[in-house]
């Protein structure tokens, strides 16, 4: 069974952003390798690029996600470590 903490640390972040990256390359490579001919005049404009455009900004909404999860998780981190000068 998986631990509960899991679920919030920064690795889960991190994973959303590594995932965020991949799918906005994806999408951009996509979308160069459909330009490049449209822009040589070689090729009517498709149909699917709104597609690929939307596929874009899934990748950089899931990279945002997973930034502001690691940024939240690592201020919910910092809050519940006791400060060096409550220490002394």
């Amino acid at each position: 069974m998986r631990d509960k903490t899991q679920a919030n640390s920064p690795a889960a972040g991190d994973w959303l952003i590594r995932a965020g990256a991949i799918v906005f390359f994806v999408g951009a490579a996509a979308t160069l390798v459909t330009v490049a001919p449209l822009l040589l005049g070689t090729k009517p404009f498709p149909s699917y690029m709104f597609g690929l455009s939307m596929l874009m900004g899934l990748g950089f909404l899931m990279a945002g996600a997973g930034m502001l999860r690691s940024i939240a998780e690592g201020r919910r981190r910092a809050r519940a470590t006791p400060s060096p000068r409550a220490r002394a």
